[in-house]
């Protein structure tokens, strides 16, 4: 979770940790307007239960480069709050997503190679390549007489290996989220721009049909990866429209099965189909409902890729920057009350989906989607606390823990 206040601006999540190594492939937003410190948040259950079935997780750890023999999501709390440090990682600790540009020698180096090989991460004939490159390499650079030869040669490799391990084909990852203003794409890459700018660059986000429509809208998501996709709240809004509309949700769909099918993807995508809104009655903000065939379409796409898909949920909390209209219009034009606020954000562990015993095929994806959204909202309850409650890293609980790395 990040919560916006006043340090030295863009010292977001300071963590020596890799973000999705292979798991995502833009530009980021300057930063001059925002100033911001983080807080971010683990859920830390190792495994999550939904009925009927239920899968046992990675923790967000493992998306955030932590340990992936610890199955606690605190180790990605503990590894993101080792902001720069200069020792060396061992290689347990990046064995699913590796940042080579971390290891400090050349036995860790070459150890992460073969560990990436042994647990798959890695083709057979990429390692083999990757070691004779180092050791080629290494005789050339000694052989000029540089008295630095050997830290050259261990940055430009790691360098050079972190670039090759991105470009093998990785898992898929697909967030599913509650959306509040038309700048979360902007506000979640500048979150996590400084420790995950892999993360931040190449994130794709599901966007309503206004990103394109509306003039006054595109600013916010410009230099964002987009996918178009009209909102069914948006469908009917034009008769003479709908069939287009129907016709480019094709085209969508489509672009994205095919992104998934070629590996390394990351998705954003909010299932509500649009940005939540207040209680009339309260006035109290909660996360959106999610709609299950749009859950379950995006999950299926996931098992189709024939690539390992991986689905979590995320919640974020930053509707008070520039909240949207408490009713959806219909109408380009709305308009826009921009405020300087905190904005949080948090990943629980990977919610799967089995259906090995399917006797109400419907039900089952209505209780995967209550699963989903269930642990949104738990963790936008932390987000409120800490934020709107003012109780900061105080408002953790037993299963979501709060951090700020820079601390």
């Amino acid at each position: 979770m990040v919560i916006l206040s006043a340090p030295p601006p863009c010292s977001l999540f300071t963590s020596a940790a890799a973000a999705a190594a292979g798991a995502a492939r833009a530009s980021s937003p300057a930063c001059s307007s925002w100033r911001a410190a983080s807080i971010f948040s683990v859920k830390v259950s190792s495994s999550v239960e939904f009925c009927p079935s239920a899968k046992s997780v990675r923790g967000m750890a493992e998306i955030f480069g932590g340990d992936k023999t610890n199955g606690s999501a605190t180790a990605a709390a503990e590894a993101l709050a080792a902001s720069g440090s200069s020792s060396s990682c061992s290689v347990s600790e990046l064995s699913l997503s590796l940042n080579f540009v971390d290891f400090r020698t050349e036995e860790d180096l070459l150890s992460g190679i073969r560990k990436a090989a042994e647990s798959g991460r890695l083709p057979l004939n990429v390692t083999q390549g990757m070691e004779e490159l180092y050791q080629n390499y290494r005789n050339a650079v000694y052989q000029s007489g540089d008295p630095k030869a050997r830290e050259i040669v261990l940055s430009n490799m790691a360098l050079a290996f972190d670039r090759i391990f991105m470009d093998v084909k990785g898992d898929n990852i697909v967030l599913m989220s509650n959306h509040q203003t038309e700048a979360d794409p902007a506000v979640i890459a500048l979150l996590l721009e400084s420790t995950n700018p892999n993360l931040a660059e190449n994130m794709i986000y599901v966007a309503g049909d206004r990103v394109i429509t509306d003039p006054l809208c595109k600013p916010f998501s410009m230099g964002r990866n987009l996918l178009c996709v009209y909102s069914k709240k948006h469908m009917n809004d034009d008769p003479e429209l709908v069939e287009m509309k129907r016709r480019a949700n094709t085209k969508s769909l489509k672009d994205m099965a095919l992104l998934l099918r070629g590996g390394s993807t990351i998705i954003w995508i909010a299932p509500s189909g649009g940005r939540d809104r207040p209680d009339p009655v309260s006035g109290e903000w909660y996360p959106a409902p999610f709609d299950v065939s749009s859950v379950d379409n995006m999950r299926r796409l996931v098992e189709h890729a024939g690539v390992p898909g991986h689905i979590y949920p995320l919640a974020i909390l930053c509707h008070d920057i520039m909240p949207p209209p408490p009713k959806v219009e219909k109408e380009i034009g709305e308009k826009r009350m921009i405020s300087f606020h905190g904005v949080g954000l948090s990943v629980a562990p990977e919610i799967g989906f089995h259906a090995a015993s399917l006797e109400d095929p419907e039900k089952n994806k209505a209780a995967y989607t209550q699963a989903l959204y269930d642990s949104v909202n738990e963790q936008y309850n932390v987000l409120k606390s800490a934020i709107h409650g003012k109780q900061g890293l105080n408002a953790s609980t037993p299963t979501v823990s709060l951090s700020q790395p820079w601390q």
